[in-house]
């Protein structure tokens, strides 16, 4: 690509770091031959590894034409543009994906292939010992108000996420930030991009499989219209599928396939996101409301599937993971001893075990910020922090001046050592936690106190905003290293929600995406895991189960792995 060579994406997706875009879980939270599982042992020391995927593969001409999809997601998004901070979690992507560009097909061991829909030719070259990037366009390729697109909106959407312009809410500046330029080609439907840096990840660009889609220039050129032009609204597309209708007070989005849409025709006529409290999710599938949704880590969920006529468990292993996050800007929680002696107090094999019972997944907590158990390169680099010991931690809380008071309960300067854990009502899996950290640091003195939100304005009005002390969700991996963990751990990223960070690790990151060689790559991943831990923001608690109920005449559609949905692939059996 450049002026060194970079990581291939097949390699890099096992050697390298996670990208992870935020996801309410417990959600609870195209292989034409079948599904492909992965026949080795884990390099950890025998944990298994799981499917890769479980789509229920079909190809095209095995499925009939027409149908409606009724699709479970966990939100209503009042943000739709996908790059932006607010709308980053996985059910506003999971509608997006349907209408926006993707340059890439992501397969399930994370190969990237170009999408011919949108690009005739992409190539990479070394121009005066920088790397740069020739987009070449497919000229018929529009948005449904009927402009074409073209190397305009490239420009607009890295200039909306390089992070140049703090007025600009990018969810991720990853990659966009290492760019000096993007310019017109041979014609407006070639652009040029000139990178500053190597970028190892460039492929992660206007990709839906690294949650970063192509916006229109006309919609995101200037932050007044990045930032709410897709507020509570969707503008414009350029999918297989177009928008029919936005109904927030039925909490639905309906897409039907776009007669003007250029690739393979959608299958489906129609598919309805409908957005229902995690919790519920498996009464309405199991009653018929919809077809398909995330299980997660739901043990009755997961039973219930099994149970359902006409259904079945689609399930994969995957980058994601499940997490405890503390905020650190809570005045309580300022101090970096105090967030460590927190994760010496936690026993996330406990967590691990009881989160995960019944699932038939295997109880192995994760100690790797980065890196899920098995995959190469992953180790434990936290120094003792990801061992449980409360020992250890009643001691680190006695140096930092937290003393033991009268009532059990630490306090400091006449203040009691008192959090606020915000969980969603009706999340099994958070409400397990929240049960079990109450009472794993109130044996060391710290008080905590459950605060169960409604399920939609979880994310909203108590996440984005930082309104929690401690919290607990998912993260959804991608296929690319380093690129997508920079908005989770970078200093003051928008994707932050611990608000804690170093420099050291931000200069980890840094290294990691512009790593020239799988060994390099990997160095730098573990020693940002190492800073990771030290800043001490967010306890990794286990790789989170990819587990999806399906009706079993729906093909195409599952577990991904680390591949992508192919919308217009998505069908019915004959």
């Amino acid at each position: 690509m450049l002026p060194r060579p970079r990581i291939p994406l097949a390699l890099a997706a096992s050697v390298a770091a996670l990208s992870f875009a935020l996801c309410s879980c417990a959600q609870p939270d195209g292989v034409p031959a079948g599904d492909r599982a992965a026949a080795a042992a884990a390099a950890d020391g025998g944990a298994p590894r799981m499917t890769q995927q479980s789509l229920n593969s079909r190809p095209r001409d095995q499925l009939r034409r027409g149908g409606t999809l009724n699709w479970a997601i966990d939100q209503f998004s009042g943000q739709w543009n996908p790059l932006h901070t607010d709308g980053s979690e996985a059910s506003t992507n999971d509608v997006m994906k349907s209408l926006l560009p993707t340059f890439w097909r992501s397969d399930a061991g994370g190969t990237q292939t170009p999408n011919p829909a949108y690009l005739r030719d992409v190539r990479t070259e070394t121009r005066q010992g920088r790397q740069v990037v020739v987009w070449t366009l497919n000229p018929k390729a529009h948005w449904s108000d009927g402009k074409p697109i073209t190397w305009r909106d490239l420009q607009a959407t890295w200039q909306a996420m390089n992070g140049a312009d703090d007025a600009y809410k990018p969810s991720n500046t990853s990659g966009f930030d290492q760019v000096e330029s993007v310019t017109r080609g041979a014609d407006d439907f070639q652009a040029v991009m000139v990178f500053k840096e190597p970028f190892s990840d460039w492929q992660a660009m206007f990709n839906n499989a690294g949650n970063a889609p192509l916006l229109p220039a006309e919609y995101i050129s200037g932050p007044e219209q990045f930032n709410t032009a897709f507020k509570g609204r969707i503008p414009v597309t350029a999918g297989p599928f177009k928008l029919e209708r936005l109904d927030p007070a039925a909490r639905t989005v309906t897409v039907v396939a776009d007669p003007d849409w250029w690739g393979d025709k959608p299958l489906l006529d129609r598919i309805v996101f409908k957005a229902i409290d995690t919790g519920t999710m498996p009464d309405a599938f199991a009653r018929g409301e919809v077809d398909f949704y995330n299980n997660g880590p739901n043990a009755a969920g997961y039973k219930k599937i099994q149970e359902t006529p006409g259904a079945e468990v689609r399930k994969a292993g995957g980058p994601n993971l499940r997490h405890i996050v503390l905020n650190g800007r809570n005045p309580l929680l300022t101090d970096a001893r105090v967030r460590q002696a927190l994760f010496r107090a936690l026993d996330r094999a406990e967590i691990t075990r009881t989160d995960l019972a019944g699932l038939d997944w295997p109880y192995v907590p994760m100690n790797n910020h980065f890196l899920v158990p098995g995959q190469h390169g992953y180790q434990d680099n936290s120094d003792g922090l990801s061992r449980f010991d409360p020992q250890a931690a009643a001691q680190q809380l006695d140096e930092a001046g937290w003393k033991a008071g009268p009532a059990g309960v630490r306090t400091r300067d006449g203040k009691e050592l008192a959090l606020r854990f915000v969980v969603p009502t009706g999340n099994q899996v958070a409400a397990n936690e929240s049960a079990l950290v109450t009472r794993m640091l109130g044996q060391v003195g710290v008080k905590v106190t459950v605060q169960a939100v409604p399920a939609a304005d979880f994310f909203d009005k108590y996440v984005y905003k930082h309104d929690f002390d401690l919290t607990a969700f998912a993260l959804l991996g991608t296929p690319f290293p380093a690129t997508g963990s920079t908005s989770t751990f970078q200093q003051d990223a928008g994707g932050n929600y611990a608000q804690v960070g170093s420099k050291a690790l931000d200069k980890a990151m840094a290294d990691a995406a512009r790593a020239d060689t799988p060994d390099a790559a990997t160095e730098a991943i573990n020693r940002a895991d190492g800073e990771a831990w030290e800043v001490a923001g967010m306890v990794p608690l286990y790789q989170r189960p990819a587990i999806y109920g399906v009706r079993k005449n729906v093909a195409n559609l599952g577990a991904p792995g680390l591949s992508d949905f192919v919308y217009e692939n998505i069908g019915l059996l004959k």
